[in-house]
């Protein structure tokens, strides 16, 4: 079976995008702790990894800068709003897809994979620069150029499954795959549960309310 190497980050997006990823590829999976407040998020993705019965590893990545609300612990996480703007929020991490790109290209390229996924998506999302299609686009030149696969003919494709899908889309998709949404998360916050106010909430609320399925992580703050 054909190789591949996927990013997850805990949340429902990733999780999808992995068991989409798993029926057609031996899916080794690459966890990131990179100093986020939520660290609840890094346990959920070891457990989705280790419920999906694929390889993994946590990645430890220091990013003393910060320049994010979602680093610094001296900046709260601001509210989530869903009419959305043209602004780029403060929960934007600088460079973290292409930090995380850079360690998933790396880590195909040298067991021969074919493909890094990745669950980022331009619809329904926080306006991140690093989510669009065609930062992916100019990041796939730069692999096809910059890596012995990419010049001997071979390149490692970043393949954006989710990419046009909306949250209600994927959240049907992932019921449709069986993922186990109970072990995802999706809050900004360091909580026991979900804030239910960051942007990130919003979305997820919206998303199980429009597909018309219970979300497990939600049902549970009212139980």
């Amino acid at each position: 079976m054909k190789k591949a190497v996927v990013l997850l980050s805990g949340g429902m997006d990733s999780a999808v995008v992995l068991y989409a990823a798993k029926k057609t590829y031996d899916c080794k999976v690459l966890i990131f702790d990179y100093g986020q407040k939520s660290q609840k998020e890094i346990e959920c993705a070891l457990r989705i990894a280790e419920r999906s019965g694929c390889e993994h590893y946590l990645l430890k990545i220091d990013l003393p800068w910060k320049g994010s609300s979602l680093l610094d612990r001296n900046k709260e996480i601001p509210r989530g709003e869903l009419n959305g703007t043209k602004e780029i929020p403060d929960t934007y991490v600088p460079g973290r897809n292409i930090i995380f790109l850079s360690y998933g290209i790396s880590f195909a390229e040298s067991i021969c994979a074919e493909a890094v996924f990745i669950g980022a998506h331009q619809l329904d999302f926080s306006n991140y620069p690093d989510c669009r299609s065609d930062f992916f686009e100019s990041y796939q030149e730069v692999v096809n150029r910059g890596t012995r696969a990419g010049v001997e003919g071979t390149p490692v494709k970043i393949e954006t499954p989710i990419i046009d899908k909306t949250k209600k889309e994927i959240v049907e998709l992932g019921k449709q795959l069986e993922v186990p949404f109970e072990n995802t998360w999706s809050c900004y916050s360091d909580a026991d549960v979900p804030c239910g106010t960051c942007e990130s909430c919003l979305f997820r609320i919206k998303a199980f309310e429009e597909a018309g399925i219970i979300d497990p992580i939600m049902k549970n703050m009212s139980d």
